[in-house]
């Protein structure tokens, strides 16, 4: 197999670069055929070229494809057919170059005497230079091969001495429960892996130098990063990136299906939360914590230990100096590499591999990067510039395909935004002040000078709330309700901590690592803070009962901040995982106010409560973080379903990034089934003639909500199998759903189909999906109820990643118009940030009012394109709504639906086309 080029000299490249430009240009000689695992559709094929095309010229991709037109399998012939070819291209064009340059030399021993034997020098040397370089090159792709060659002839793996406490527990944990076998699992971890206490020698920071020096140590430190990843010759790859786990996991069984699942390496990257197998790490609730933990067994496997005469010795040295972790093992570390190489997996197969074979799944799969063909992996380690670097991932010269990419601005805009809350602030204040008021003494003056500048901008963020850092943050009132937003640069002077460098504060926060030392001091010391608050009592005279109350207000703000972790985590945020101490989060938020005032704003949040209150800075401008990728990578491709309206990419995530259209392919294609497989329908009106009229205004009129009931009603008798109706939030189908309680229209939905609603708590989706399932299947052999219905939410759990196809989805219906809350102060600024920053669109339209409606048309379009999943398909879209009729709203639609869109008037006709469609599907399944 053929690798990369990108670690050999520049002078070769650019050798090699003008020698492949004067050859016959294969960029337009776009393959024929494409391997795929049974007759690919047309539409299929031209996704396939367009995709080559696209990879070949290195431009930036936008892929439009309806999920169940093979969009998957498309993505991965189309793009590992090119990887292969330009795999042997590179291989080819390097012996042609090697034979022309050998020939070359040659010829310069026979050069005329018109030259003076300096000159005839000096040309031979050159091109004796650039022949011994592309040879180089030569020589380690041979090498890299022989590597690679190796790893797949090898089908037995080393099998490792096991310990006699290793075996029993093998045996005897067989049979055990599954909790029984975990709380052995920690045991053995705590007995074998756990630190000792060593004092508090390792919370105190070493001595910081000056910036000059750290300044220097750091360039140093990066060349030395340099030199050693230049050791590692990285093979040109692909990038695969998708929203979550299970859709990766979806996207390797599709490459085991392919033609290239037996000859191409695959790797899963996840981060340590899915990837890590030892339990002492994995029970630590905070991803922080499990890296640092993580770091520091690391750390002490790596500490040097001199031999001793005596066994003993050794071992009570290795006890002093701390286990290490029991699955960081470079031998067993390797043996695994090499299974996840030649076997495709994802990641619970990886970590199964990892228990099985005792090794680190997390740094194997990292150590692997570098001979992986296709490297797949969640969004957010791609999007994210310094998790991206830690992961050692290259983007030079390789693809990134970004799958599912319809909220790729939004994804961007959340990995990047940070949100810091009253009860963090002054928590992370009083804690830092009990830490320095410690160790004062043994803080040298440059640690002692950085710890009381965090301290200030707490004290001053805490101010700028409207509190106090020296009361607790549950027992402060803030004042009224307010929401103010600011650039960072009125932020930064109205908090009056403006005239710190916070670009030397973050850089001591990650030198010394003080957030760490103080979670580590709170670890060994939890009673620190009842101490402290002792202390002041005494000071201020407060006596026993103010002592009692301190303490009484510790234990409520403590409680009140877990609660809130805990709501906060039940809203999906990973960053509200509950924390010891919340100063590694705030750090965050202190990077966030580094970015561009042009390019962010914070957004102040004031409640009555000031623990409730917040602080949150809000990206604006997602390309100024996105451009590296499309800059480094060689190409990019964005990819999805339902990637309408396609300007809004183009605009702000590529012209912004300084991508021209030049650069930019376009291929949306229609969808596998029949024109007649989808009638799709925008109803103006109701049978009693009232305006289907569901603006903020006057969606809650009572004759419009039985209007609703009725066609809904009349929809559930002609619609066979199963309806999904999609609502533009919790609250309005809740009040839809009472209404058509109180007036009867419930009861007769329910003689016709079961009823079912989207459950608020994602742990009850499977069962309602399952007993929905059931309720249709049960229909199917006949009875008075035909099928079930589903009220979901637009943007809810049943709007993404759910298929409801064949009879779970014979209709879907689309209630109103799904248009955010506009009095949002975030929604404001954005649009306001829009329309100061880009052109109006081709209609005349400002920008920020472009962005208001696609974020209103992204929804619809991930909703209703729940259904019709295969090219047998069939369904009905209802768009319920008289704004759906405008000229406008169709063309931000799926070119698939767009086209085929109808616009009824009146209710009569609609109803009628409706059952006609119907009728002649159920014609066709008698034929």
């Amino acid at each position: 197999m053929a690798g990369s080029m990108d670690d050999f000299d520049e002078e070769g490249d650019d050798l090699l670069a003008s020698f492949v430009e004067n050859k016959d240009d294969l960029q337009n000689n776009v393959p024929v055929d494409f391997p795929f695992p049974f007759e690919a559709y047309d539409i299929q094929k031209k996704f396939m070229e367009n995709l080559y095309l696209s990879l070949d010229k290195g431009q930036v991709g936008i892929f439009e494809s309806p999920t169940g037109t093979g969009k998957s399998l498309s993505l991965i012939c189309g793009a590992l057919k090119w990887l292969k070819d330009y795999q042997e291209k590179q291989k080819r064009d390097l012996e042609a170059l090697i034979a022309e340059e050998e020939k070359s030399c040659t010829s310069c021993d026979g050069v005329s005497g018109e030259l003076d034997w300096i000159t005839q020098f000096a040309v031979k040397k050159e091109k004796q230079e650039k022949l011994d370089s592309a040879k180089q090159k030569q020589q380690k792709l041979e090498k890299q091969e022989s590597r690679l060659l190796e790893i797949g002839k090898q089908k037995q793996y080393r099998k490792r001495k096991r310990d006699p406490l290793e075996e029993e527990f093998e045996e005897l944990m067989k049979e055990a429960a599954p909790d029984v076998q975990a709380a052995y699992r920690e045991e053995i971890d705590k007995v074998k892996g756990q630190e000792v206490d060593q004092g508090d020698d390792d919370l105190v920071p070493e001595d910081y130098h000056s910036d000059e020096e750290v300044k220097s140590e750091d360039v140093s430190d990066s060349e030395n990063s340099e030199n050693s990843e230049e050791e590692v010759d990285h093979v040109t790859k692909i990038y695969y990136c998708s929203r979550t786990h299970s859709q990766l996991a979806q996207f390797v069984r599709e490459i085991v299906k392919s033609p290239y699942g037996s000859n191409t390496r695959v790797l899963t990257l996840g981060s340590r939360q899915n990837l890590c197998v030892n339990e002492t790490v994995k029970k630590l609730k905070s991803l922080s914590l499990m890296n640092d933990m993580c770091l520091d067994l690391q750390k002490n496997k790596s500490k040097k230990i001199d031999r001793e005469p005596s066994g003993e010795a050794v071992r009570k040295r290795r006890e002093k100096n701390g286990g290490g972790c029991l699955y960081y093992r470079q031998e067993m570390m390797e043996d695994l590499g090499n299974r996840i190489l030649t076997e495709i997996t994802d990641v619970e197969q990886i970590v199964k591999a990892g228990r099985q074979m005792k090794a680190c799944p997390y740094y194997t799969s990292r150590l692997s990067i570098p001979l992986a063909e296709v490297v797949v992996l969640p969004y957010n380690i791609i999007l994210h510039k310094s998790t991206r670097e830690a992961s050692g991932i290259r983007l030079e010269g390789n693809v990134v395909l970004i799958d599912e990419a319809h909220n790729l601005l939004e994804t961007i805009n959340s990995v990047y935004s940070v949100t810091v809350t009253g009860a963090q602030l002054t928590k992370a204040h009083s804690q830092l002040s009990q830490y320095e008021q410690r160790f004062r003494s043994r803080l040298k003056a440059k640690n002692l000078l950085y710890v009381k500048q965090i301290l200030y901008i707490l004290n001053c963020l805490v101010r700028f709330l409207g509190g106090r850092a020296d009361i607790n943050g549950a027992k402060q009132s803030a004042g009224k309700y307010e929401t103010k937003v600011l650039t960072v640069n009125q932020f930064l002077s109205e908090s009056g901590f403006d005239n710190i460098n916070l670009f030397k504060i973050l850089q001591y926060c990650r030198k010394s690592q003080i957030s760490k030392k103080l979670n580590g001091f709170l670890e060994k010391h939890p009673n620190s803070e009842v101490s402290v608050a002792a202390e002041k009592a005494k000071e201020k005279n407060m006596g026993v009962a103010g002592f009692l109350e301190e303490i009484t207000q510790n234990v409520e703000s403590s409680a009140s901040m877990e609660e809130m972790q805990k709501t906060n985590a039940y809203k999906g945020n990973e960053e509200s995982v509950v924390m010891r101490s919340p100063l590694m989060h705030i750090e965050g938020f202190f990077a966030s106010l580094t970015s561009a005032d042009k390019d962010g704003r914070i957004v102040l949040t004031k409640q009555p409560l000031m623990s409730n209150c917040s602080l949150k800075f809000l990206l604006m401008n997602p390309a100024v973080h996105f451009k590296d990728v499309l800059t480094q990578a060689r190409s990019v491709i964005v990819a999805g379903g339902t990637m309408q309206p396609i300007d809004e990419f183009k605009q702000q995530l590529f012209f912004a990034a300084d991508i021209g259209p030049e650069r930019i392919l376009e291929y949306s294609c229609g969808h596998v089934i029949a024109s007649d497989h989808l009638f799709a329908l925008a109803m103006k009106s109701g049978p009693m003639g009232i305006d289907l009229d569901f603006t903020f205004g006057s969606r809650e009129n009572s004759a419009l909500l039985n209007e609703l009931g009725l066609i809904v009603s009349n929809i559930c008798g002609i619609i066979p199998g199963g309806l999904v109706c999609f609502f533009p939030s919790y609250d309005y189908q809740n009040l839809v759903y009472q209404h058509w309680q109180k007036s009867g229209i419930l009861t007769k939905l329910e003689r016709k189909k079961r009823i079912f609603q989207e459950p608020k708590l994602s742990s009850q989706v499977e069962h309602v999906l399952g007993e929905y399932s059931k309720s249709i299947q049960k229909s199917s052999g006949g009875g008075s109820v035909s099928g079930a219905i589903l009220l979901c939410v637009v943007g809810g759990k049943m709007s993404e990643g759910i298929n409801f196809s064949d009879d779970l989805g014979r209709g879907v219906i689309m209630v109103g118009m799904p248009y955010p809350n506009i009095k949002s102060p975030e929604l404001q600024e954005k649009m306001q940030y829009l329309n100061s920053n880009f052109p109006r669109d081709k209609n005349g339209h400002l920008p920020g009012q472009v962005h208001y409606e696609n974020l209103c048309m992204k929804a619809v379009n991930q909703s209703i394109g729940r259904a019709i999943r295969h090219r047998e398909d069939y369904a009905t879209i209802l768009l319920l709504d008289k704004r759906y009729c405008k000229e406008s709203v169709r063309t931000k639609l799926p070119s698939w639906i767009g086209k085929n869109l109808q616009k009824m008037e009146k209710y009569g006709p609609a109803v009628a086309a409706i059952s006609q469609f119907f009728r002649g599907k159920k014609s066709d399944t008698m034929n």
